[in-house]
């Protein structure tokens, strides 16, 4: 049941918010080996001067914060953190230097929906 927040300089148009949270549903399923019905993705825009990160070259700047249950590989973290910044560097011009992906991971139990909470995730 992951929660996926974007933060960003980035100006997106309704349209363009929704073809971001799809494609990055899309590609969480797929890196992460699971369903898409739990994945749900925040994107907040700021204003240039309310975000910095010290390596950032001109351009939008791009930050996620990945809530996810404990239990993936790196190798399946490192895949959808890459995945997802090639995405935003193809579809946006989000410079590479200008992107950032922290993982935060919870257990099962600590993420609840109305119908249900989590359980321990499984590479199976």
């Amino acid at each position: 049941m992951p929660l996926l927040q974007f933060d960003t300089t980035l100006s997106l148009s309704d349209d363009d918010k929704t073809t971001f949270a799809e494609r990055i549903t899309e590609l969480y399923t797929a890196e992460m080996a699971t369903t898409s019905g739990h994945v749900a993705v925040v994107v907040r825009e700021h204003e240039s001067a309310a975000l910095h990160l010290g390596r950032a070259v001109d351009g939008p700047l791009l930050f996620l914060d990945a809530e996810i249950r404990r239990g993936r590989s790196f190798e399946r973290k490192r895949s959808f953190a890459l995945a997802t910044m090639e995405y935003a560097a193809d579809a946006f011009d989000v410079p590479t230097e200008n992107m950032k992906v922290v993982f935060t991971e919870h257990p099962g139990e600590a993420m609840m929906g109305m119908d249900r909470v989590g359980d321990t995730w499984t590479d199976e």
